[in-house]
């Protein structure tokens, strides 16, 4: 017998319509029209601006012949026009692809071709890069050319069409399309692609719904929230928080540039609530001349993604007003999707030992269904233990489509029901989790597994160290050792002898670096540190 809930009671327009984040930019316009939603440099444009604005690029890209399903690209800083093609692009059915301005002209230049992208819209200051770019290209798309007001380097001369122009080309009363199905692309970001090629992981409107939501839950985030964008918006779209302040009706402070004296102005001048970024951005507002840091009324939330900030850094970012909460997640997976939620009563802990649960990735979003450490060969769950390591996997609703143009890597990742991170963790007894390393990164000594980013953990609390890269360096007795990268702090000295006798202390024996080496650390364009070019530098097995 089917179920009688199912009959003739079906779908229609009435009860269902697809789901897309661009509806919340439609809801923040007609209930808070003269809400300020952009702050740029001397800019402030409403919402109902921003509304018209965006689709005015959505008419114009139609009549460009950009529709369901093609890419249009840009190459931009955080400035207005970014936020303007997260809303116009998808409007007019096509897939946004925001391209990391870091990046050389050759990725680029593949990236482009692989995209199959019709239209770039690129920032000025970055057209000398799309140029080179375009001469190793195949495709040939449209150029628009975006004048920043706050650029103040100089511009180079081009005949190309204006964005401001293409803009006002465009019908401000254009009749946006809902997406066709909520499982549409939204848009295509590349993965770093350290090792190859990079990937094109698809997105859908679903997942972009559901994960900006997300992030106003995860961030408690009030309405009218002011966010400060200190997180690059080619980054994973912004980690959907594009999206996530229309949700809010909050106000975006465009920052063209990361740098320290901007963030604390816009800190203090425009009441910021929240921003997002790696450790390097805390290091770089901690670092600050005392003339430039500013005194906050009230907390800051400060949201960090990448390797756990050292406790001195955590310590400094709160008696500067920060509150340091920490994510972890993918592109794979919009940005983050887990979350170091934290328990009111561990602040009453030792600071090390809080610092010790908020090195820790921790649970799930509410929008993600699905989070455990696997076993990767029999896909069962990993002990709760804390020490047993598996593989980081990821089910539900905020998981990529798939590979653009690659199925094999597609079935690859999904293998078992599952979406396979690479990255390696345990599970504490409370459920939450700890990575402990990228699968090609662990160091298998003597037959025993080491965890590079344990080492890097201990030589992090030594207060000398301000970044440090732990890798595999080839043994003959041992196979393989623990080799430490270290820079250190301005005006710090330390060496070998005193940092190995630091390990000593906090690690078991096997664990220590054999080997230290004082050097600056190779990063990729999003400045995650290169562990394959490091390990390059150590094929030389050294002597037992």
């Amino acid at each position: 017998m089917g179920n009688p809930y199912n009959t003739d009671l079906d779908r229609n327009p009435a009860n269902y319509q697809p789901l897309t984040p661009i509806g919340f930019l439609e809801r923040a316009a007609l209930v808070f029209p003269n809400h300020t939603a952009i702050v740029h440099g001397k800019l402030r444009r409403s919402y109902a601006d921003f509304y018209t604005r965006s689709r005015q690029l959505a008419s114009a890209l139609s009549g460009q012949g950009i529709g369901r399903g093609q890419t249009v690209s840009a190459l931009l800083a955080n400035t207005p026009a970014m936020l303007e093609c997260h809303y116009g692009v998808p409007m007019c059915g096509a897939v946004l692809h925001a391209i990391n301005t870091r990046l050389d002209a050759a990725i680029i230049a593949f990236q482009l071709d692989h995209a199959l992208s019709q239209m770039v819209i690129v920032d000025a200051e970055f057209l000398p890069l799309l140029n080179e770019a375009l001469k190793l290209c195949s495709a040939t798309p449209t150029i628009i050319v975006y004048d920043d007001a706050e650029f103040d380097g100089p511009r180079a001369s081009h005949d190309l069409q204006d964005y401001e122009a293409f803009l006002a080309s465009g019908d401000p009363a254009f009749k946006w399309l809902m997406p066709e199905d909520e499982w549409d692309a939204i848009a295509i970001s590349y993965t770093s692609g350290t090792t190859g090629d990079p990937k094109g992981v698809v997105t859908h409107h679903r997942g972009a719904y559901l994960l900006a939501q997300g992030n106003a839950l995860t961030a408690s985030m009030a309405k009218h929230a002011v966010y400060l964008w200190t997180l690059p918006m080619f980054h994973c779209n912004g980690w959907c928080f594009p999206w996530t302040m229309s949700a809010i009706i909050g106000t975006h402070v465009c920052l063209r540039q990361v740098r320290a004296e901007p963030i604390w102005s816009a800190l203090a001048e425009e009441g910021v609530t929240h921003l997002c970024g790696a450790p390097i951005v805390m290091s770089l507002m901690i670092s600050a001349p005392d003339a430039v840091k500013r005194t906050l009324d009230t907390p800051v939330q400060f949201f960090t993604a990448a390797a756990p900030p050292p406790e001195k850094l955590l310590a400094d970012m709160k008696e500067a007003g920060f509150d340091v909460t920490h994510l972890y997640g993918l592109t794979e997976t919009y940005g983050p999707a887990v979350v170091n939620d934290w328990h009111a009563e561990w602040s009453n802990l030792p600071r090390a030992e809080q610092a010790r649960l908020k090195a820790r990735q921790g649970v799930r979003y509410l929008p993600l269904e699905g989070l455990d450490v696997l076993d990767p060969e029999t896909m069962q769950p990993v002990p709760r233990d804390g020490e047993t390591m598996g593989e980081v996997m990821f089910r539900g609703n905020v998981v990529m489509k798939g590979y653009f143009r690659n199925p094999k890597a597609t079935e690859e990742a999904f293998k078992g029901g599952w979406f396979h991170s690479g990255d390696l963790g345990v599970v504490h007894p409370d459920g939450y989790i700890q990575l402990k390393d990228r699968s090609k990164d662990v160091i298998i000594s003597g037959g025993e597994n080491i965890s590079s980013i344990e080492v890097e953990e201990v030589l992090y609390r030594h207060d000398a160290v301000a970044v440090v890269a732990v890798v595999a360096m080839p043994h003959e007795k041992w196979g393989e050792t623990p080799c430490a990268f270290v820079e250190l702090n301005a005006g710090q000295q330390v060496d070998a002898d005193e940092l190995k006798a630091w390990c000593r202390a906090h690690l078991a024996h096997y664990k220590v670096p054999g080997h230290f080496v004082f050097a600056p650390i190779p990063r990729t364009s999003t400045g995650k540190i290169q562990k394959f070019s490091l390990r390059d530098q150590l094929r030389e097995p050294a002597p037992a």
